[in-house]
């Protein structure tokens, strides 16, 4: 399990946190091209692990916010400014090339993905970080419904993000 000293910038979501799940992708890409490929989701496979979550969602009646969009995402798109949209998250806050911490609130958890540089080593690396907070049991019967498919879908995303091309 991510310690404090491992995501400092996650520090004061780590102690609530239901669920902490940390992926790393290396790649010679920024910050904001990162971002910007990983929530393009411009795969098809990635759009339909996306999908699956709806009717998962409407089977146990719960609210869910919306779709990825299909748009592409420019690295200019990218916000480190709160409250504003990205894709379906709303930028929660974030400093310039070293991370930014997004959020979505549902009627049944809320979920953050932090996106997070490690410029340490000899390859840019970055820590894709999913911290899920459950509201109430249907939220954890949701997401470990689609646990599985959680880490496939982020995986796509890693591999998106490192492979960003203008």
């Amino acid at each position: 399990m991510p310690t404090y000293t491992d995501l400092p910038e996650l520090a004061d979501l780590l102690p609530e946190a239901d669920v902490i799940d940390v992926k790393t992708a290396i790649g010679p890409v920024t910050l904001r091209e990162f971002t910007a490929g990983a929530l393009s989701l411009e795969s098809r496979a990635g759009q339909a692990l996306f999908a699956l979550r709806v009717p998962v969602a409407k089977l146990m009646r719960l609210q869910m916010t919306g779709m990825p969009s299909r748009t592409r995402l420019r690295p200019e798109d990218v916000s480190f400014t709160p409250g504003d949209q990205l894709a379906f998250f709303t930028v929660d806050r974030g400093e310039e090339e070293h991370y930014l911490l997004l959020k979505v609130t549902d009627n049944h958890l809320f979920a953050y993905l932090a996106i997070i540089v490690d410029d340490s080593g000899p390859v840019r690396a970055f820590k894709v970080v999913t911290l899920v907070h459950y509201l109430r049991g249907a939220g954890r019967l949701y997401y470990n419904l689609i646990r599985p498919f959680h880490h496939v879908a982020i995986r796509f995303m890693c591999r998106s993000g490192v492979n960003y091309r203008r």
